[in-house]
């Protein structure tokens, strides 16, 4: 179950009060299969340590009870002479009919089930967070399948609460806290099973978790379960084995297999998801779908806060062969930011200003690049269907201040048509701005420099330049030379950017994907991304090409240019 209730959760006012009362508890329960596996993986590591006289089991978020079930069906079949079950779950509802279920179907266990939430137990009985369970109070085993709460959803009094209370730091999701609390009562020589999302591994929010991992726990495995859908939610999960922190020497390098939709064929069958798991390459499944399932080591040699990723032989040598060509990255050139937020885009973003009469229209008006026009290379061009921006902002003396509206009075009437909606935002004037101000402006002296642009979410990369002047929305990224007389450099970065080898680095360097075989291209990953030296003969000529595929894109002769280009980038790399 990608979790159940908790008492930490409660719908929040504003954007998420529409969510449904099973994402606001992060209530989505384990299916049997991958309950079943891994259940499986716990006790094969379990076996290298010696089952005992006595097992003591933990499930910290019981829900509907199939995560001890499957743990139980394996244990049972076992020469144990005792087995001691603990389990927390909030839902009295849920509980009532797991304890039911494990009764009958285990009518020999020790069986304790507490309508109490593992956290507040877990506070209660340890005064410490680096305070560890004795041997004899600590847990053998521990089967877990957290809540899944993000911090929008948590708001952020309670986010506040759960960072305080279990020492963690940057944005808190409720899973985070049960890794905590999970670590507090795992016996030092006891293993436990934790399905969580998979996002805490590559994001930058996620580096505390990160850390917090490897100063717990020894990690012995890890499946990122990737885009197979395995839930209902729109979750993308992972599972880790991980054992008590102690002495014992463990294997450097932790297992790591992934698994993620591609569009190959395949000769490799498997009735699901889970079964595919034990295979290697492209797997096909029974419902049609095919996935790359690929086994390596997690790569923990870089620094503490580095994304999590699974190495291969092949991954290695690819990267270290893209490191020794490389010049500089993308954060060399300048820095990368998001668009700019409004928080009222119905005030602020229109594509119908053409349709106010002359003398009604506001003269703030500034085109506005979003992921509407987004194309490789260049915009596209809508029209009389381009959006445009009220900008009410201006430099002066060299920094960034609201204009006065007294100049501009058809921006003034219009603005303040609209004041209830725009003084809603609390935010803004609570820290001393104008009402009618964009939450996040930016430097307005910016926007007239040449820039790359790029969409956040998409399955093929998308780069364009801008020299249009136009204001960003968040929607998209964009950055600027840092200097004026090196924006050579952006030109070698939209080539870079668009190109059949940045997915490859992308896969082997950050291997996170969301449904529908789409990437995140946010900053902290792109300021990774790598240049070749632009000053070099195939650099030179990935510059002009990248140039005039600008000026005739939406031709032919573009589309067999963009092809040549990329092969230059592989080039360039050292690579085929």
């Amino acid at each position: 179950m990608m979790g159940t209730d908790m008492t930490y959760p409660v719908l929040p006012n504003g954007r998420y009060n529409t969510i449904t009362h099973e994402k606001a508890i992060g209530a989505t329960y384990t299916p049997k299969i991958l309950a079943d596996f891994v259940a499986k993986k716990i006790l094969e590591t379990t076996q290298c340590l010696s089952l005992k006289n006595k097992i003591r089991i933990l499930d910290p978020a019981v829900g509907s009870g199939e995560l001890l079930n499957s743990i139980l069906e394996l244990l049972t079949q076992k020469d144990i002479l005792q087995i001691e079950v603990v389990g927390f779950e909030t839902n009295q509802m849920a509980l009532n009919f797991t304890m039911d279920r494990l009764q009958r179907k285990f009518p020999n266990i020790d069986l304790h089930l507490y309508t109490e939430d593992f956290l507040e137990f877990v506070l209660k009985r340890y005064e410490k967070m680096d305070q560890h369970s004795s041997s004899d109070e600590g847990y053998d085993l521990i089967i877990a399948n957290p809540p899944y709460v993000r911090t929008q959803i948590l708001g952020a009094n309670q986010s506040r609460l759960l960072a305080q209370h279990f020492k963690l730091s940057g944005r808190v999701d409720l899973y985070h806290a049960f890794i905590v609390g999970i670590s507090q009562v795992l016996k030092a020589q006891g293993v436990a099973g934790i399905i969580v999302s998979n996002r805490f591994m590559t994001t930058k929010s996620g580096a505390f978790v990160r850390q917090l991992i490897r100063d717990r726990f020894n990690i012995r495995y890890i499946w990122d379960l990737g885009d197979t859908k395995i839930f209902n939610a729109a979750v993308l999960p992972s599972v880790l084995l991980l054992e008590g922190c102690n002495s014992q020497l463990v294997s450097e390098k932790p297992g790591f297999t992934s698994i993620y939709e591609t569009n190959s064929t395949s000769e490799s069958y498997a009735q699901n998801p889970v079964e595919a798991l034990s295979m290697e390459g492209h797997v096909k499944l029974e419902d049609g779908r095919c996935f790359l399932v690929q086994h390596g080591y997690l790569n923990i040699s870089g620094p503490r806060d580095a994304v999590w990723r699974i190495a291969t032989k092949t991954s290695d040598s690819w990267l270290a062969t893209v490191n020794a060509h490389t010049w500089n990255t993308f954060q060399d050139i300048g820095k990368i930011r998001v668009g700019v937020k409004t928080c009222a885009d119905k005030v602020f973003i229109r594509s119908d200003w053409q349709h106010f009469f002359n003398n009604e229209r506001p003269e703030l008006l500034r085109p506005l690049t979003n992921h509407y026009i987004a194309r490789r290379f260049k915009a596209l061009e809508l029209g009389n269907k381009s959006y445009q921006i009220l900008y009410p902002h201006e430099v002066v003396n060299g920094k960034r201040q609201a204009v006065d509206l007294s100049f501009y009075k058809r921006d003034r009437i219009y603005l303040e048509m609209h004041r209830a909606v725009l003084e809603e935002r609390k935010y803004v004037t609570d820290t001393g701005r104008k009402w009618y101000e964009i939450w996040v402006p930016h430097d307005p002296s910016a926007w007239n420099n040449i820039k790359l642009v790029f969409r956040d979410i998409s399955e093929k990369p998308t780069f364009w330049i801008d020299q249009s002047g136009s204001v960003v929305n968040g929607d998209c990224y964009w950055l600027i030379s840092k200097k004026s007389d090196q924006t050579d450099l952006l030109w070698l970065a939209v080539a870079v950017g668009n190109s059949t080898f940045i997915e490859t680095f992308y896969d082997y360097r950050f291997n996170n994907k969301l449904y529908a075989k789409r990437r995140r291209f946010i900053t902290q990953y792109v300021n990774e991304f790598p240049l070749p030296d632009p000053k070099s003969p195939t650099g030179i000529a990935i510059i002009e090409m990248a140039k005039e595929i600008y000026n005739c894109i939406g031709t032919q002769k573009a589309d067999i240019l963009a092809k040549e280009l990329d092969r230059l980038v592989w080039v360039a790399f050292g690579l085929r």
